[in-house]
């Protein structure tokens, strides 16, 4: 039995909770569309498919649009290698679909819905298997580009593709070339941009490629991490002095509304917070909090990887949720000692090779 969705939507400050009880009341909120989600969704034509949607994001993502176009068909496709996840995207809703995006006699046989949203890829995890990096990055994007040619495709990437920036000088926006940094990650997903992008123009699929800077979840990222080594009495790196961090249901709602704004070719598109965030200050407001005076490591660098998210902001407004707020809300996630998974950020790494 489908369970019963509410109907409130992110305003603002006077839906936020003081705290999160626990995973379940995190998802609930961390899914909770904008209106801008649900008219946006309602101005598109036809359903909507979510590739990849076993990931850190994907589950929020796709019950965020049922629960803002209750009236569409939301198809969740992965290879569903966690146990219980099918079960859990069912429960709201989302149909679910095995499919393992390589195989493209499976690929070509998924339902062709007219929204696609293409969360699949290899990030990290990739040492000793650098071939199949490669293959989800580029194989498995010519496969869905030409699958679902007739489709809108918004495809995550990450920042990781650009070179690193004096933050004084406001990061590096969408016009600067995607740069071959060391370590195969970064160049394997220039490969996954270029793939969609030669088939929007080749196809004429119009398409958005949304990278993505290091969104916050109560359960992982930059905040987490900052949180966990102030209050366990870790240094806290400072090398990489400044990052851009947005409320995960905030970068959601911008992906998702992202279907309304394809183009071809399919081009990319900062989404993160607007904020230039300072990694020694957010360690000390954890530390006010902790009562902790948060220790150090090094000093700042000139330069780091920090992007410039006007486009965005111009196109879909800013985030909903504030930096502070999400402070508080990760410093009581951890202090009280909350699951977190284990799938750490690392931008604190400045070699490319992860």
């Amino acid at each position: 039995m489908l369970k019963s969705e509410p109907t409130q939507l992110l305003t603002g400050p006077e839906v936020f909770p003081e705290v999160f009880r626990d995973t379940d009341h995190l998802e609930d909120f961390m899914s909770m569309p904008t209106l801008a989600v649900v008219e946006d969704l309602a101005s598109l034509d036809g359903d909507v498919a979510v590739l990849g949607v076993g990931g850190k994001v994907g589950v929020c993502l796709a019950r965020m649009i049922k629960r803002a176009a209750p009236d569409k068909r939301v198809i969740g496709v992965s290879r569903f290698s966690e146990e219980g996840l099918k079960a859990h995207l069912q429960a709201w809703g989302i149909e679910t679909i095995r499919c393992d995006l390589l195989d493209e006699a499976a690929v070509n046989a998924l339902p062709k819905v007219a929204n696609v949203i293409y969360m699949a890829g290899m990030k990290f995890d990739y040492k000793g298997r650098e071939d199949l990096l490669w293959a989800m990055n580029t194989i498995a994007p010519g496969i869905v580009a030409k699958a679902f040619a007739g489709s809108r495709i918004v495809a995550f990437s990450t920042i990781h593709v650009y070179p690193w920036s004096n933050p004084l000088h406001g990061g590096t926006a969408e016009v600067t070339p995607p740069f071959a940094r060391p370590g195969e990650y970064a160049n394997s997903v220039v490969g996954r941009e270029r793939t969609f992008q030669y088939y929007s123009r080749r196809l004429g699929t119009p398409g958005r490629i949304a990278r993505l800077v290091y969104a916050i979840d109560m359960r992982y990222g930059v905040l987490q991490e900052i949180a966990s080594w102030v209050l366990s009495g870790t240094p806290v790196p400072l090398a990489t002095g400044h990052v851009n961090i947005i409320w995960q249901g905030d970068a959601t709602a911008q992906i998702i509304r992202l279907l309304r704004h394809c183009e071809v070719p399919s081009s990319p598109i900062n989404i993160g917070g607007p904020e230039t965030v300072s990694v020694r200050r957010v360690a000390q407001m954890f530390g006010e909090i902790f009562g902790i005076a948060p220790m150090f490591e090094g000093e700042e660098k000139p330069d780091c990887l920090l992007v410039d998210c006007a486009a965005a902001a111009d196109l879909l407004g800013n985030p909903v949720v504030p930096v502070r707020t999400q402070v508080r809300w990760v410093a009581d996630w951890v202090k009280s000692g909350k699951p977190v998974y284990d799938k750490p950020s690392k931008f604190q790494v400045r070699s490319g090779v992860f």
